[in-house]
């Protein structure tokens, strides 16, 4: 297949005009340039950029969306109503608010996603007959959505330093290490479908445990996840069980490294923040989670500054808006410390698509280039949000004004997943609805 772009952005600091995208099985073979419409070319109005990723999700928490946003509280007061509502959860039921979640990414320009997984088995931590099954429901899932996955699956062992695991948490729980190991080394990669590992934090799995699951990655050169420093509380307990910081205890222990990806990293010292940059490790800023979580702000400016690279995700999926994840980077800066400008649109685009396709242990994603994966999005640019920049400023318009809903077209492997602003296969807003319904128990 052959593809016209009205605009494509190649990695540079601007858009360029009249790109030709051809496309075989599932990879871009070609990039040209041209002023016309090849003959039989599919015209694709716009801006065309590399397929967005989503590098950090929790799929069930979409079910949460504006259930959470009243009275006063905390990160660790919005937990409870979270363990409510995985308590929920069974393979089928997950299988379709994934779904739907997925395919919401989908819509929203999203191509990959990693979703951090820890919801492993049943009530009381007994494991369905597959071991697996919440983990095959996530993939089939995203084959359902036509989106790439990597699966993140994540070692929980217990419920904060020195505590032991409540009702809720024993289904994230193998009980130790060895049991998460033997669980996650029967999943296999496929076409689709990577598998990666994750320490769900300091507070969930200990530092013997942790130079294990980061050994048992480094032995299957796979990607390695964990959330770390997102709150303050977390790092004073850190400090005092074991005298350092998170970061300092997973560097310790094995866990940095390039394949290595900090999740929120908020609350950083200064030592913190050389030791990503040494180490050639990424982090992963989820603004609209921080925000709505009242994390705080991480240093973006300072991990830049040290040679780290930053990619977004979701989270909670409170919002699902990567074009939003991105600003906010900047935009948050902007509060922290009174500077403009501090991250570049196109800067900030990389984080949202090549930094996530690599931390994703998806090297030959992110990028309109041949021999690169043919994942592309094509973002409207007359929309009341985005009309009016100009092809000089279009890629900041994608960045600080665009949002989902602009998403015209996305192309997953050189398969159209969604055109026109509709998802292929799946009725969106039906099944969130259904799905949802069907967690709280409503008709």
């Amino acid at each position: 297949m052959r593809y016209w772009c009205e605009l494509a952005w190649l990695g540079g600091p601007t858009a360029t005009a009249g790109v030709v995208l051809d496309v075989e099985g599932d990879r871009i073979i070609a990039v040209t340039t041209t002023g016309e419409v090849p003959h039989a070319a599919v015209r694709l109005a716009g801006l065309t950029i590399p397929g967005l990723a989503n590098a950090h999700s929790h799929a069930f928490h979409r079910a949460m969306r504006a259930r959470t946003q009243r009275g006063t509280g905390s990160f660790w007061t919005w937990r409870e109503q979270m363990y409510a509502a995985a308590d929920r959860l069974d393979p089928d039921l997950y299988l379709a608010v994934a779904r739907a979640t997925f395919a919401e990414m989908a819509l929203a320009g999203i191509t990959v996603v990693g979703e951090f997984h820890y919801l492993h088995h049943g009530p009381g931590g007994v494991p369905y007959d597959d071991p697996n099954a919440m983990g095959a429901a996530l993939i089939a899932a995203a084959g359902d959505a036509g989106v790439r996955l990597t699966l993140l699956d994540t070692c929980y062992l217990q419920g904060g330093i020195g505590v032991e695991l409540n009702p809720t948490q024993r289904r994230y729980s193998d009980g130790d290490v060895v049991g998460w190991a033997t669980r996650a080394g029967a999943l296999a990669d496929g076409a689709m479908v990577r598998h990666g590992a994750a320490i769900h934090s300091v507070r969930a799995v200990d530092p013997a445990a942790t130079e294990v699951v980061a050994a048992w990655a480094e032995a299957r050169s796979a990607v390695l996840h964990a959330h770390v420093s997102e709150q303050p509380a977390e790092n004073e307990q850190c400090r005092v069980a074991y005298g350092c910081t998170p970061t300092e205890l997973l560097a310790d222990r094995g866990a940095l490294g390039p394949r290595f990806t900090s999740v929120h990293a908020t609350h950083l010292t200064d030592a913190d923040v050389a030791r990503y940059g040494a180490s050639a490790s990424t982090c992963c800023f989820c603004p609209t989670t921080e925000r709505d979580l009242a994390d705080g702000i991480g240093p973006a400016k300072a991990l830049v500054d040290a040679g780290v690279r930053i990619s977004l995700g979701s989270d909670s999926n409170a919002i699902i808006d990567l074009f939003e994840e991105a600003r906010a980077v900047e935009l948050d800066e902007r509060l922290a410390s009174q500077v403009r400008g501090s991250h570049s649109a196109h800067d900030l685009l990389s984080m949202a698509t090549r930094h996530g396709y690599d931390c994703l242990g998806w090297p030959d994603g992110g990028r309109l280039v041949a021999g690169a994966l043919a994942d592309f999005t094509t973002v409207r640019l007359d929309s009341v949000r985005t009309v009016g920049g100009g092809v000089g400023h279009a890629v900041a318009t994608a960045v600080f004004a665009a949002s989902a809903a602009d998403v015209r077209h996305v192309f997953v492997g050189g398969r159209e997943v969604v055109r026109d602003g509709v998802h292929l296969a799946v009725d969106v807003a039906a099944e969130l609805a259904s799905s949802i319904a069907a967690i709280y128990g409503e008709s």
